[in-house]
């Protein structure tokens, strides 16, 4: 898939934040730096995300941009007066068919980041409402995510937005 210029697209909320102004958008294969280098921002991160090799992350963009279920979204923050600013947030969220609570559609939030320096503004709060907003506007009944169980701040992040620590997750490396 070809993909468009970040101004072809609208974006789906700007808010004023501390700093100028929060863009959020379709991310583009030219943020894919700055958003890995978003997910490797901690001791998590830094020990999955290597940034030497970028074809995975190029591969797995474009298929997430080719799949309308799938929305790999960017937070810009414009400073005052100006179009373009630095890319300081990402997310991914995905909307997935299913079978139980009677064939409803269920939203998964992943890669949630503000940059550290930005962390505590609100940012997060945005991001995380407008995806929200924009499961139920789609049908979703559900809205889940998953966060490692050393990331405290963020359970109480997630808790204070109304998600429900009401299931244990499991992974299984592949």
């Amino acid at each position: 898939m070809v993909t468009q210029n970040p101004h072809a697209r609208p974006p789906f909320l700007t808010a004023d934040v501390d700093g100028g102004r929060l863009r959020l958008r379709h991310a583009q294969r030219s943020d894919l730096p700055a958003i890995v280098g978003l997910l490797a921002d901690d001791s998590l991160g830094a020990a999955r995300e290597k940034g030497e090799d970028f074809a995975p992350y190029e591969e797995a963009f474009e298929a997430i941009d080719a799949d309308p279920s799938h929305l790999l979204v960017v937070g810009d923050l414009l400073p005052a007066g100006e179009a373009s600013g630095p890319v300081v947030a990402t997310f991914q969220l995905s909307f997935l068919p299913g079978i139980s609570r009677r064939g409803s559609w269920r939203s998964q939030i992943e890669g949630v980041r503000v940059a550290g320096s930005l962390r505590g503004q609100g940012i997060g709060n945005l991001m995380v409402r407008w995806a929200i907003d924009e499961s139920r506007r789609r049908g979703c009944t559900v809205m889940q995510l998953t966060t490692h169980k050393t990331r405290t701040a963020a359970h109480k992040f997630y808790e204070r937005l109304g998600f429900d620590a009401s299931h244990e997750g499991m992974k299984l490396t592949l």
